[in-house]
């Protein structure tokens, strides 16, 4: 596809996001009136707002500035014989995302999917229908504005089985499937795709509180990591050093510093027992295993850094983990080990995402290690090709 034709699309669509502010929110809003049942999490990932919207077109300018994926060439030779060999990006074809519940993914994934030379093929959760389908409708006047093919990006308005048989059949003539939401939706997309799937994984992450710390930039870190509850770089868990000075007058201040925000602090028995605010929970390894996208948070006390370490690497989703420590090697030696996608030193897991890693959007945060972790953006989105250039040669 033309690559100013991509960007004229993209300007097209951020003019359309803000002109249309009022009327997004209103299909926002049916969408939310319909949900009867909603915890917190959801309605925070549902719930579009005047904030929302700018993003949402500041994205889409952001992701006209970055260079265009397609045709890079990543490798070339000049055989002896004199044929020219070049290895060149292309794109995938046709990606479809799967998604629940958050409607900006409707503009902000797929943004990077169009840029990137694909169609794309969009798949929401219900709860979010009314906004995804006007989402889409501008992504439709876009494209015809500039006279592209409106159903370069086409929204499946279809049922759990039909969207199932899809994925089972590869119907659409998929390249590559996206999916993001719980994880029996990923567990069925990978036990039954046809195609490639880039898996956005669950988050679990955890901070590791070294005995060397300057304690009070540990709250502060963990604190942010509980500032928004539905995203997959919220924090979890922490693993406090055994060896930590002042162990029982810094978990009071910690879990003080929870409390007033609200968040529900729930830790071993070495905790709870330091605390009597902390509720101690008896089965500790089905807890590390959770992923709570909620006002919950658990704390542990671990013998080292290899044990936290370890810790780590048996129950987090591999997504984020951090280590709050004044000591370069202990950090260094924690960045190394940690087997996940993003790995912090002195920082919030909450920055685990394609905007601030300068991606402009995401389209997906993959723990897995093909073909890319981590935030997926636009150069994620193509794959390679090889072209030969010969004049009759034979081997």
């Amino acid at each position: 596809m033309n690559k100013d034709k991509k960007n004229e699309v993209l300007k097209v669509l951020a003019r359309l996001l803000r002109e249309n502010e009022d009327k997004i929110l209103k299909a926002n809003k049916k969408d939310i009136l319909h949900c009867k049942k909603i915890d917190e999490s959801l309605l925070d990932r549902l719930k579009i707002d005047e904030v929302k919207i700018e993003s949402m077109a500041t994205s889409v300018e952001k992701t006209i500035n970055f260079e265009d994926p397609e045709g890079k060439v990543l490798f070339e030779f000049d055989y002896e014989n004199g044929m020219r060999i070049q290895n060149k990006t292309v794109s995938f074809g046709n990606i479809l995302i799967i998604y629940e519940s958050r409607p900006d993914v409707t503009i902000e994934a797929s943004i990077l999917a169009f840029k990137a030379g694909n169609k794309v093929f969009l798949k929401g959760g219900k709860e979010a229908s009314n906004s995804n389908k006007f989402l889409v409708s501008l992504w439709q006047r876009a494209l015809e504005e500039v006279g592209l093919d409106k159903n370069r990006v086409e929204y499946l308005d279809l049922s759990r089985t039909k969207t199932q048989e899809i994925i089972k059949n590869n119907t659409l003539n998929l390249d590559l499937i996206i999916p993001r939401g719980g994880e029996g939706l990923i567990k069925f997309v990978k036990e039954n795709a046809k195609v490639p799937v880039i898996v956005s994984g669950r988050g679990n992450n955890f901070a590791f509180v070294d005995k060397e710390v300057n304690f009070s930039q540990a709250v502060e870190i963990i604190l942010n990591g509980k500032s928004r509850i539905s995203v997959c770089n919220a924090l979890d868990k922490v693993l406090v050093d055994k060896n930590l000075k002042d162990l029982e007058k810094n978990t009071k201040k910690l879990v003080s510093s929870l409390v007033e925000n609200n968040i529900e602090v729930f830790g071993d028995k070495e905790i709870s027992q330091i605390d009597t605010r902390v509720f101690w929970v008896e089965n500790e390894e089905e807890i590390l295993a959770q992923e709570f996208l909620s006002n919950k948070i658990y704390i542990k006390v671990v013998k080292d850094l290899g044990s936290a370490i370890e810790i780590i690497n048996t129950y987090s989703g591999g997504h984020s983990a951090v280590i709050i420590s004044k000591n370069k090697e202990n950090a260094s030696v924690f960045q190394d080990r940690v087997d996940c996608a993003a790995v912090y030193h002195n920082a919030s897991t909450r920055f685990t995402d394609g905007g601030e890693f300068g991606f402009g959007a995401e389209i997906a945060i993959s723990t897995q290690k093909l073909h890319f972790r981590g935030p997926i953006g636009l150069e994620q989105l193509v794959t390679n090709k090889w072209y030969i250039s010969g004049n009759g040669q034979i081997r």
